[in-house]
């Protein structure tokens, strides 16, 4: 399939503030040489951490139901199975070196195909900023650039068009604001999980000294439902599409009887960009 490569717009849309707040925007100018796009609209009422967009409207009773892959994949068939049974739809952040796997362009071509969103998640899963300490940038500007543009035009061979690419979520879902600002320049607009679950533990292993059980992940969201006063309204509610052989207690075998128990309640589930987009 040939790629479509986009031209990007003038100007940039720069997210602001660091923490968890209200979303505000404010224009920005773009760095020398640089081509800067207009990313994403959020709509009113979405929170940021750091820049980024952790938590959509709470007004509606709409969640993401979002899947990052890089090695693993094996939970693919039966999350795809279940979002068709709830006539859901689901948005997948991979990275390049999944996007590229022989074994899974099957289930690329299914999710594409069925109408799924699918994202960058970058090209090498690289650690953009230190676990602990200052969040100082570990990775240049250019090195930035180039590994997610890697990631873009794998997309675009998977037969989505660069124009509906709008929303990243960082590698290891840990990124800065010098991240979010880089993105902008690209058009694109940084996401990551809503806190208040255990949901983004689901690839941990029996063997790892954090592992997290499919019953202690299951509870935490039914907890969260339970005691949050908007309840999962605009949740970005994060997993995994394969944790590989470490982990036999896969979650993937409980996301039938989550989203049973969600829509019981009411709850539609939407792609990232819908559930973030402007209205």
């Amino acid at each position: 399939m040939v790629n479509k490569h986009c031209r990007l717009a003038a100007g940039l849309l720069a997210l602001a503030g660091a923490g968890a707040l209200n979303f505000s925007s404010a224009r920005a100018q773009p760095a020398s040489g640089v081509v800067a796009a207009v990313p994403a609209p959020a709509g009113p009422g979405v929170e940021l951490r750091e820049g980024g967009i952790i938590r959509g409207p709470t007004s509606a009773r709409r969640l993401a139901l979002v899947f990052t892959g890089h090695k693993y994949a094996e939970g693919g068939p039966q999350i795809l199975d279940e979002l068709a049974r709830h006539k859901a739809k689901g948005s997948f952040f991979f990275t390049g070196k999944f996007l590229t796997r022989g074994e899974f362009q099957p289930l690329i071509r299914r999710l594409v195909a069925e109408g799924h969103y699918l994202g960058p998640h970058s090209d090498r899963h690289v650690l953009y900023c230190p676990w602990d300490g200052p969040r100082k940038t570990l990775i240049s500007r250019a090195e930035f650039r180039a590994d997610l543009e890697r990631n873009l035009k794998k997309i675009e061979r998977c037969g989505v068009k660069r124009a509906q690419v709008r929303y990243f979520l960082p590698p290891y879902e840990h990124y800065n604001q010098e991240i979010v600002d880089w993105s902008a320049e690209l058009g694109l607009t940084v996401v990551n999980f809503t806190p208040g679950t255990r949901a983004n533990a689901d690839y941990t292993g029996e063997a790892d000294r954090n592992f997290v059980s499919s019953e202690i992940i299951f509870n935490s969201i039914l907890r969260k439902e339970q005691q949050d006063p908007r309840g999962l309204n605009g949740f970005l509610l994060l997993m995994h599409i394969g944790a590989g052989p470490g982990r036999t207690d896969k979650f993937a075998a409980r996301l039938g009887e989550l989203l049973d128990y969600l829509a019981g309640k009411g709850y539609a589930f939407v792609r990232v960009d819908d559930l973030l987009a402007a209205r």
